[in-house]
Parts: C-alpha cells; structure tokens; sequence
C-alpha cells in the first residue's frame, strides 16, 4: 500500500454507490427532452428547429449554468451536497412547474433552458462530491459514475425501439421527483469527509479568489487534461447524436425501431468503456487509459469512409469500438484535472472544464449538422478526428511525468 493509499480516509460502502444513484437522478433531469419532445412534435405540430431548440435549449443553459456557478466559485464556497441539493430543487421545478403553468412552447422553451441551469449544480458538483472521497482510486470512482449517465443517455434510443409512450407530463413529473429523490439521498446519506468541515471553514474565512480558475491556462498538468478533455468533447456528442444517422446510412433506412435500438446498443457500449477504463486506471494510470482510448476514438473517425462499405459484421465491430472508446476516456479526463487542480478550488475548476467542453461539443453538432447539408457522412466525419489529435497534442505533459 502506498502513502497516498493509507493516509486516504476510509470510505463507507454505501458512499460510491449514493453518489451515483444521486447523480443519475439529479441528471434525469437532462434526459426527459430526448423523452418528451417526439410526443412535443405531434401535439404542437412543431418544425424541426422547433424540435431542435427545444433539445439544445438544455445544452444551451447548461453553459450559461456552469459558467456562472464557476465564476462564482460555487461548488467552493458552499458545501458541494448542498449545493446539489439546491440545484436539484431548483432543477425539479423548473422541469415540471413551468410547463405546468403554462402548457406552451414557449413555457417548455424557458423550462428546458432553465434545467440545462441548474444541473451545473448537479453533473460536475457530484464529481466534486466523488473527489472529496477518492483521492486515492478516483479514477474507477469516476469511471462508474460517468458510465452509469452514459447507459442513461443511451437510454431514450430503447424507449424509442419499444414503442413505449407516455404522456410528457407523466414523464416531467416523475423524473422531477427523481431529482429531488437523488438530492436529498446526497445531503443524507453521503457524509463530508474527514476533515472537509474543516477545510471548508477555512476556505469560507480565507475567501477564494476568481482568479484562481486561470490554473487551467498556468499549471501545466492541469492545461494537459484540460485541453485533451476539450478535444474529446469535440468528438463525443457529434458522435452520439448522429449515431442513429450512421446505422441508417449504411442500412439504406429510416430511423426505424432498429436503427433507435442499435444506436442505443452502440451508445450504451460507452458505459462500459468508462468502467473498465476506470478499473485498468488503476494500474496503468489515467493519463494512459485517457491518451489510448482518446486515440482509438480518433482512428475510428478516419475510418469512416471505410467502414460505411464494409461488411455488416465489420461495420458492428468498428462501431461498437467507437461508442465504446469515445466515451470511456471521459472519466479520466475529469480525474487528471480535478488531481492536479488546488484542492480549495476544485469544484469551481472542474465546473469551467465542462463549460468550455460543452460550447465545444454544440459548435461541433451544429457544424456538423451544417455540413452533412452539403456532403456526405464520408467527407464530413473523419473531421472529428481533429479534436483527438489535439487531445493527443495536449496530454503530452502527463506522459512524460510521473
């Protein structure tokens, strides 16, 4: 055992296992547009980029949401579990209260954008929550939270496959419970650890300065896993959202029920290249299990053109690969930065990663969008693998150190 291993304190059992239940239900949240807005469609005869606003409008408040609660240093100078909490609450009542009042887009519009803002007080303030307990190990700890919201995001393509339809209201009331189930389960059954009471008083006298977040641009370490996080997010929900697209371009159809269930086939495969990422992690380290799985997401794009030819039995391999790798280094990204980053600062700089990550990832889906108008998914994907290269680029720093 090392000095880092036996100075850890000891974690309750139940600890791991809270944090990622919470944070599915916290993160529910999110998932109820993919849920809801095919019923939307129908019952307000809504255009495409109706339907479009109404999807991104989460993205869209979620880095609005992150910036301003990492510029004010939230997760912080706040104790994070209640900050989860809050934000819980606050999100739960945006996803059913405002449609309630007022049954119209325009309130469904305010309602998702307003959701997008408060789970910056959900997604990464339970990393927050995760890295306050395993310092030592954080990598698998981070794998399995991470891959539990990956099958979840994944989860909307097999409802689709099933047929299975509930009324939006139904949907928004139930996972608005679910939230505030998951933010209570985080302020009740997940204790501070050791000796963060006492940290935290020490942070709230001292005050924390804004400028401490620049450590993502001065510190090296952290400027590695920052960036190679960046170039990951660049690919990743490019990726995913146009999934179904790739396994109906080559099977010359529609989104049918299959097409929705592959997809989630594929994009479930990420929940698994999280966990046994974050287990191989602690071996190999996470700079590693990031840079080859990074890698490998990267070659998968330059493969396209052909793979989309391929036989059908090859064409599965590659894509299970891809929605295996492009995920799974996810975890360890979010790991390498919040071990490198000042520990009195850690929330707030972990929230301004995913902040900068996320107005990557819509700027990629929105020009992707643009110009698979005017190509092909041949000429437009292996462009994804821009971002991996410059991952690959960024992370050299943590290479060649220990």
């Amino acid at each position: 055992m090392n000095a880092a291993a036996a100075s850890a304190p000891r974690v309750p059992r139940r600890v791991l296992p809270v944090i990622v239940l919470a944070q599915l239900c916290g993160a529910s949240l999110w998932f109820a547009g993919n849920a809801i807005v095919p019923a939307l469609e129908q019952r307000w005869s809504l255009s495409g980029p109706q339907a479009g606003l109404l999807l991104g409008g989460v993205n869209a408040g979620f880095i609005v949401g992150t910036l301003v609660y990492a510029l004010f240093l939230v997760a912080d100078r706040f104790r994070a579990r209640r900050v989860f909490l809050a934000s819980a609450v606050l999100g739960a009542l945006a996803n059913a209260g405002i449609p309630a009042l007022s049954g119209s887009y325009e309130a469904m519009l305010v309602s998702r954008w307003l959701v997008g803002f408060f789970l910056a007080g959900i997604y990464p303030v339970g990393m927050r929550i995760a890295t306050d307990w395993y310092r030592h190990g954080l990598g698998a700890a981070l794998g399995l939270l991470v891959g539990a919201l990956v099958f979840a995001t994944a989860l909307p393509h097999a409802v689709r496959a099933a047929g299975i339809g509930l009324p939006p209201e139904t949907v928004l009331n139930w996972l608005s419970v679910l939230a505030i189930c998951g933010g209570l389960a985080m302020v009740v059954f997940v204790p501070d650890p050791p000796g963060r009471e006492a940290a935290h008083r020490a942070g709230s006298r001292a005050g924390l300065d804004v400028r401490a977040l620049t450590v993502i641009w001065r510190d090296p370490r952290v400027r590695a896993s920052a960036f190679g996080y960046f170039g990951h997010m660049w690919e990743l929900y490019a990726m995913l959202a146009f999934t179904p697209l790739i396994i109906a371009t080559y099977l010359h159809t529609g989104i049918t029920a299959g097409v929705s269930m592959l997809s989630f086939v594929v994009i479930a495969a990420g929940s698994v290249g999280c966990v046994v990422g974050g287990l191989v992690a602690r071996r190999a380290g996470s700079a590693r299990v990031a840079v080859v799985q990074l890698a490998l997401s990267g070659i998968c794009c330059l493969l396209v053109p052909w793979m989309m030819a391929a036989p059908w039995w090859l064409f599965a391999i590659w894509m299970l690969l891809w929605g295996t790798v492009v995920s799974g280094d996810s975890p360890q990204f979010s790991t390498l930065t919040a071990l490198n980053a000042p520990p009195a600062v850690v929330g707030s700089v972990l929230t301004l990663v995913n902040c900068i990550g996320f107005a990557i990832s819509v700027t990629t889906i929105q020009g992707v969008a643009w110009w698979l108008e005017r190509g092909t998914l041949e000429q437009v994907l292996p462009w994804l693998a821009v971002g991996p290269l410059v991952g690959l680029w960024a992370m050299r720093p943590l290479l060649r150190r220990p």
